[in-house]
């Protein structure tokens, strides 16, 4: 993945809880200058960004470069399908999120899938 061609990341599972992981990986995110999108049924706005029920209902203006999902491995087929229609460069699933029929499908559409692994780590890593 090239991090220089990344602005927008939609994160998946994103709480607004500050002890979550997915919280503090989307705030790191946002510190490196990355505009975060949160994805959320149940918060109107985290880390001070609109959060939106799905990928789905994110508007369509908003280019979508990342999804980085913080979810159940089972729900992942539905977000990679909407990733997929997003025409989302990147299919991320957090480290313990596994689901190699989706990983395929994204991969079949064009997407480069990175799964069981941290963006912040991997962020930190290739960046410093």
């Amino acid at each position: 993945m090239n991090w220089k061609e990344i602005k927008n990341i939609a994160v998946v599972g994103l709480s607004d809880k500050p002890e979550r992981a997915s919280n503090r990986v989307a705030k790191y995110l946002q510190e490196q200058g990355y505009k975060v999108i949160p994805v959320n049924p149940t918060a109107a706005n985290i880390l001070g960004e609109t959060s939106y029920p799905s990928v789905a209902e994110i508007p369509k203006e908003i280019v979508v470069d990342v999804v980085d999902v913080f979810r159940k491995s089972t729900v992942v087929p539905e977000i990679a399908e909407q990733a997929i229609d997003r025409g989302a460069s990147v299919l991320w699933l957090q480290e313990g999120v596994i689901n190699n029929d989706a990983a395929k499908k994204a991969e079949a559409a064009g997407m480069e899938v990175i799964m069981d692994k941290c963006i912040m780590k991997e962020h930190r890593k290739d960046v410093g």
